[in-house]
């Protein structure tokens, strides 16, 4: 019976510090996970920190865009304008030609404005539509950004 005692005593022990084992490898899983939780936390927050600060940057080029596509309107508007007032001083000077009362220098003058006038026109459309393409391709990089943030925050559902 001793004897038998003795080896329940043993089994005991060994079992005792078995659990031992096995309530550490948990305390240390735990706080594992605990630690996980927080990284991922902090992962998912500065993610949205990202996402905030893109749609911000996606609205400052959306406005950008839409200035430059009214400027670049507007300067379309004048360029056919100036093409009118242009064509008005080509059939002027040709009136002047056939013998009509206005002087020929006048009719010069009229041209050389003219001229002048579109060729501002033809440089800020020009400026105006380099703007346009570069915002364009602002807003391509943001779309680019946005579709690749999609594939880094996937998360598989078993939650590893």
């Amino acid at each position: 019976l001793k004897e038998e005692n003795a080896s329940l005593r043993s089994k005991i022990n060994k079992l005792q510090i078995f659990s031992e084992t096995q309530a550490d490898k948990m305390r240390k899983l735990e706080r594992k996970l605990e630690e996980n939780k927080i990284k991922e936390e902090k992962e998912a927050q500065d993610l949205e920190a990202m996402v905030q600060h893109v749609e911000q940057n996606l609205q400052l080029m959306t406005k950008r865009a839409v200035k430059a596509e009214n400027n670049a309107t507007k300067l379309k508007q004048e360029n056919a304008l100036l093409q009118v007032q242009l064509k008005n001083y080509k059939t002027e000077n040709e009136a002047l030609r056939l013998g009509q009362s206005a002087s020929l220098a006048t009719v010069k003058q009229n041209a050389d404005l003219a001229l002048q006038n579109l060729l501002t026109v033809i440089t800020n459309s020009r400026s105006s539509i380099k703007q346009l393409v570069s915002g364009a391709e602002s807003l391509q990089l943001v779309a680019d950004l946005l579709r690749s943030i999609d594939r880094i925050a996937e998360v598989p559902e078993d939650g590893q």
